[in-house]
């Protein structure tokens, strides 16, 4: 999370806490150190954001501190109500708690609109510990362009070792798929995120030919997608 986000999110928590919140509960929520809470409420405090507080005994926001509102029409806000609780149908655990991050700042400026509800039905959650592959390290790949060794099982449960090129990632109701160059195969392929049972995130980067290679699989098959604009 970057430090700004950070930033905006301590805000966030604070002014939803009924009690002072310990730098220890600030730092698991945000996962990251209790030093580096210190230095975000210090930020915090000498950009004139009413922080209150101390280490040990925990930190409050003075009442009455409002953030500016966000500027959406009421059929925007009703998407991005639907749009954030529909995540939760793609196993992707990441973006699901981005989605709940989201989601909080738009109603402490917007009113809930309790009467529209998503099915939770959907993909199972990438979890680590159930053996499943964090979607967040495949967009990670994506996003930096760098290789990705895998293993792959396919439908009929044969096992292969594969490096790709990642390209891109395509969410399903029940699935995702990564689009990838495939070094295997000399070809683009889709993979199931759920049916990729080991993933390690390489060193070699195809930064140079990376938008290269997402155009020529869009001339081929995006016309078949719809893209997040």
């Amino acid at each position: 999370m970057a430090r700004s986000d950070r930033l905006f999110e301590i805000i966030q928590i604070l002014r939803a806490a009924s009690a002072p919140v310990r730098a220890e509960d600030l730092a698991e929520t945000l996962e990251v150190s209790k030093r580096t809470v210190y230095r975000d409420i210090a930020a915090l405090q000498m950009m004139r954001t009413p922080v209150e507080g101390e280490a040990g005994i925990g930190y409050v926001l003075r009442g009455g501190y409002d953030l500016p509102p966000l500027n959406f029409d009421t059929e925007e806000i009703e998407a991005l109500h639907i749009g954030l609780a529909m995540l939760v149908r793609t196993g992707d655990t990441e973006l699901q708690q981005a989605a709940r991050r989201v989601s909080r700042k738009i109603k402490d400026v917007h009113a809930a609109a309790d009467w529209l509800q998503v099915a939770p039905w959907g993909a199972p959650p990438d979890d680590p510990t159930e053996g499943c592959v964090s979607v967040a390290l495949l967009r990670q790949a994506v996003r930096a362009s760098r290789k990705l060794r895998i293993t792959y099982s396919s439908n009929s449960q044969v096992e292969s070792q594969r490096v790709l090129r990642p390209l891109g990632l395509i969410y399903h109701v029940e699935t995702i798929l990564l689009v990838a160059w495939c070094e295997l195969r000399g070809g683009f392929r889709h993979f199931r995120t759920g049916q990729i049972l080991a993933a390690e995130l390489l060193e070699d980067s195809f930064n140079a030919e990376a938008q290269v290679l997402r155009n020529l699989w869009l001339q081929q098959e995006g016309s078949t997608y719809v893209y997040c604009a």
